[in-house]
């Protein structure tokens, strides 16, 4: 069965490494989205990723309907919320906060999130959410009312993502939040990719094709660019 999770299992165990672009709701109106999907290659973006830490409830879907008119790419909800939740998406990545101990984003939103799933045909995807201190406050921490790990704690950033692996999560997303002055560490990037076995997405801060290699090079198999393309628009043309 070709699905997004397939594709990027595939993809790691032949060395392929994939791009995600990551829209925000909240930063990009739906007159900008024409012109915002012309700037999103299909050759050089495989998925576009979709969310937000406060966007409003109802936003997400008219968001993703307004995409799918313009790109063929698959859109996966990267949700700062279950409200944001929207069956016209392709796939969920079905976040756990793993480096937070907020119960709201270890299990309670995954529980409000159910009864609309279970009537949906949204691939998701488990996934462990893991905050790396990027050098500024990120919406996600003031949300989630959670701090990141610190960059120099790298035995706890690895413990927690063995942890997310050996509870059955699909995937380890290792973010520097929105906005992130520093991106994650090549050497954390590579000490975790070593001591797991699922695929390691990498995201915050990465703005310039320098920062995308070395996240590839030391073991990302998926890297989200989110702030560096809403800055410029022409950056996956010098990817």
């Amino acid at each position: 069965m070709n699905t997004i999770y397939t594709k990027i299992l595939s993809s790691k165990e032949k060395n392929k490494k994939l791009l995600a672009i990551l829209l925000d709701p909240d930063k990009l109106k739906l007159s900008e989205v024409n012109e915002a999907t012309k700037k999103i290659s299909p050759i050089k973006v495989d998925f576009i990723f979709v969310g937000g830490s406060t966007v409003k409830k109802g936003v997400t879907n008219t968001f993703v309907k307004e995409l799918k008119k313009f790109t063929k790419i698959p859109i996966v909800l990267f949700p700062g919320d279950f409200t944001q939740i929207t069956l016209e998406a392709d796939a969920l990545l079905f976040l756990t906060l793993l480096s937070g101990r907020n119960p709201e984003y270890l299990i309670e939103q995954q529980v409000k999130s159910v009864s609309l799933l279970l009537k949906s045909k949204l691939e998701v995807i488990s996934t462990g959410y893991i905050l790396i201190d990027g050098g500024v406050e990120t919406a996600v921490q003031k949300v989630s009312k959670t701090k990141p790990i610190s960059q120099n704690n790298i035995d706890k950033i690895i413990n927690t993502a063995c942890a997310g692996m050996y509870m059955g999560n699909k995937l380890i997303y290792l973010e520097a939040g929105s906005g992130a002055i520093n991106t994650i560490s090549a050497n954390i990037i590579k000490e975790v990719s070593e001591k797991i076995n699922i695929p390691l997405i990498v995201g915050g801060g990465i703005k310039t094709k320098e920062q995308l290699e070395i996240a590839y090079k030391n073991g990302a198999d998926l890297v989200v660019i989110g702030n560096g393309f809403e800055e410029n628009n022409s950056l996956i043309n010098q990817l």
